[in-house]
């Protein structure tokens, strides 16, 4: 009978793919974006906002969207799309424009089979800020804090998408 030695074996070291969320701030005005990559410190890959012209039709405004939209996830390679809710105010009317910005962003992220995460204005702004009523500013400043960035991200628009893809990363912390 031959007996051998166990051999050892390495730890295989199994890197996990990167999350990165692209987070989006809808509207038909200006769409805010940002890109932020999971880590130990969360890294800030790129921002923005998607300007459609203010004179085109709605559905050429809504066409600008999903195609940038489409371009930004050819770009950065998201595992995830975090989209904020519309707001119902007042004006009816501007929630219903939103919804379809919304819409078009849902549209391009199911299209490129990305998991797509939906949050409400209050619970962005609490997960950022610590309250639900805090203001776009506030906000800004905290992602700016948060981010260990050396000035605050412009324009507003995008401050706020930023702090939406940081509110999927604070709310799904085991991925």
């Amino acid at each position: 009978m031959i007996v051998s030695e166990p051999q050892t074996k390495q730890k295989e070291v199994i890197d996990k793919p990167a999350q990165i969320v692209l987070g989006f701030d809808p509207g038909t005005v200006a769409t805010g974006w940002g890109v932020i990559e999971r880590g130990r410190k969360h890294r800030l890959l790129g921002y923005g906002a998607l300007r459609p012209k203010k004179d085109e039709s709605l559905e050429q405004r809504l066409l600008f969207l999903f195609n940038g939209a489409n371009e930004l996830i050819q770009s950065y390679h998201p595992t995830v799309v975090a989209i904020e809710d519309p707001f119902v105010g007042k004006n009816a009317r501007s929630a219903l424009a939103l919804g379809r910005a919304g819409g078009v962003l849902l549209v391009a992220a199911a299209q490129n089979n990305l998991e797509i995460a939906n949050y409400t204005p209050r619970t962005i702004k609490s997960a950022i800020v610590g309250r639900g009523a805090a203001t776009k500013e506030q906000v800004q400043f905290m992602v700016q804090r948060l981010l260990g960035l050396q000035e605050a991200p412009k324009p507003l628009d995008a401050s706020d998408a930023i702090a939406v893809a940081l509110c999927h990363l604070n709310r799904h912390r085991g991925f």
